[in-house]
């Protein structure tokens, strides 16, 4: 009995390997994406609630602050307490927005990691023409 030799795979062959890599690095960098999406969707929890304690125990300690401030100066400087209460509000809201936006800015991209691992995979493609 006669065997075949074992000869080349065929390009048929190569196309297969060459289509499951594809789809092996794509399911990869798929995961890499779940995992960041969840991390991203985590961190944004997070200052969601930090922020949420934040303005509520700052709104109760001035509306409590302010009214003590009031009750002192009821019978001399009400109004001029009042109004001074107004600009000092005002340019704390700003301070604290400025900060925030100064805050967000210092945050990493989302999804660094997966499109640091896909240029990486162009490079690749790229030099190995």
């Amino acid at each position: 009995m006669e065997t075949a030799a074992p000869g080349s795979p065929g390009i048929l062959h190569s196309f297969r390997v060459l289509g499951d890599g594809l789809l092996a690095t794509v399911q990869d960098r798929l995961e890499l994406f779940s995992v960041e999406l969840q991390e991203e969707k985590f961190r944004l929890i997070q200052i969601f609630f930090w922020i949420s304690a934040a303005v509520f125990t700052g709104m109760m300690a001035m509306m409590f602050a302010s009214l003590s401030v009031v009750y002192l100066f009821w019978e001399s400087a009400r109004l001029a307490v009042l109004v001074g209460l107004t600009f000092f509000y005002t340019a704390a809201v700003l301070t604290i927005v400025i900060s925030f936006r100064r805050f967000i800015a210092r945050q990493p991209s989302p999804f660094a990691a997966t499109r640091q691992e896909i240029g990486g995979d162009r490079a690749c493609i790229r030099n190995a023409n």
